[in-house]
């Protein structure tokens, strides 16, 4: 792009965010004299934007209120924000006038965004599947140890965008990944999904090294690149389950298996997917619950709030634990506050 052009686009730019702009503001915003200025405004108008002059002491120049401008100005880290908080806000239960808004916003964005970046976009919100957002409760991430940072980092965009075409066309995926052990080595993936979870960005997929279906990080992977060919995917459950069943079965040092009496919706309130294993209920109404978890400090208190027949079949040191938080209640149930 030429520097003319360039500041021409910066001049719009400027204007675009509204309210009434100087020449000698404009002017020292572009490095250029307030002649240049006027020259640059000329040029808007003559591609039928509608820059208004304003005179009087604050005067200068502006938009005309309401219009709306053909080219939309955004980076493309901006319109995959802008395009992906439509998407999640499409699948987060708004009502059908609202979901029926974020689409129509989005294909107006999409309409006037680079051919390019517009085919990428789409190709990730084909391709992004999102877990069902789980009732608060008081446990910790699925993948969270005591020295884990507060918030995951966010993935590339680059990445990101590169990922989800080769997920949405069935190309096979190289790039380097780094496990949670600091280990790093390049992947050759066929990639199944790409599933946001949690706040966490997840690939599901057939890793050809050791030939078994593998869960990557996207805040952990880099320099994504598609690999000639294409292939089917597998038959069998789809990303978002595939990826809830192998945090649920991630390795841990603690491995919790309960028996609870409670309907499905209840458990599910305080033992979310993605956290843990739930069976379907036998005839007397008990459920088998497996979790592997970092630590058991925060079980008991989930048990407490759960508030229905349970039984603990392993650890035994899970059984200390609820023992020590029962007499705890007790004891303090106990007094009188006298």
């Amino acid at each position: 792009m030429t520097r003319p052009l360039a500041r021409v686009l910066t001049l719009l730019e400027l204007l675009q965010s509204g309210g009434v702009r100087s020449v000698a503001e404009l002017a020292e915003r572009l490095e250029v004299d307030e002649r240049t200025v006027r020259r640059y405004v000329a040029q808007l108008v003559e591609l039928d934007l509608p820059v208004e002059s304003v005179r009087g002491r604050y005067g200068g120049y502006r938009l005309a209120p309401g219009h709306r401008l053909p080219p939309l100005m955004l980076t493309d880290e901006e319109a995959l924000a802008v395009l992906f908080g439509l998407a999640a806000a499409e699948r987060a239960g708004l009502s059908a006038a609202s979901a029926a808004a974020s689409g129509t916003a989005a294909a107006k964005i999409r309409r006037v965004l680079p051919r390019r970046l517009a085919h990428r976009l789409d190709a990730l919100r084909e391709a992004l599947a999102f877990t069902a957002t789980p009732a608060p409760a008081p446990v910790p991430a699925p993948e969270a140890a005591p020295d884990a940072p507060a918030a995951p980092a966010a993935p590339d965009p680059e990445a990101l965008l590169t990922v989800a075409d080769a997920v949405r066309h069935r190309r096979p995926l190289a790039f380097r990944y780094t496990s949670a052990d600091g280990r790093s080595g390049e992947r050759s993936v066929l990639p199944h999904g790409l599933v946001l979870h949690a706040g966490r960005w997840y690939l599901t997929g057939r890793d050809t090294g050791v030939r078994a279906e593998r869960l990557f990080r996207l805040d952990r992977l880099a320099a994504p690149r598609p690999l000639p060919g294409t292939f089917t995917p597998p038959p069998g459950p789809d990303p978002t389950d595939r990826v809830l069943h192998a945090l649920a079965t991630a390795p841990h040092r603690h491995h919790v298996r309960l028996r609870i009496r409670a309907d499905a919706d209840r458990i599910r309130a305080h033992f979310p997917a993605g956290l843990a294993l739930l069976a379907e209920p036998d005839a007397d109404g008990w459920s088998d619950v497996e979790l592997r978890v970092a630590a058991l400090d925060w079980v008991p208190g989930v048990l407490a709030a759960l508030d229905r027949p349970f039984t603990i079949v392993q650890p035994a040191e899970l059984r200390t634990l609820v023992a020590a938080l029962a007499e705890r209640l007790a004891e303090s149930a106990r007094r009188d506050g006298s």
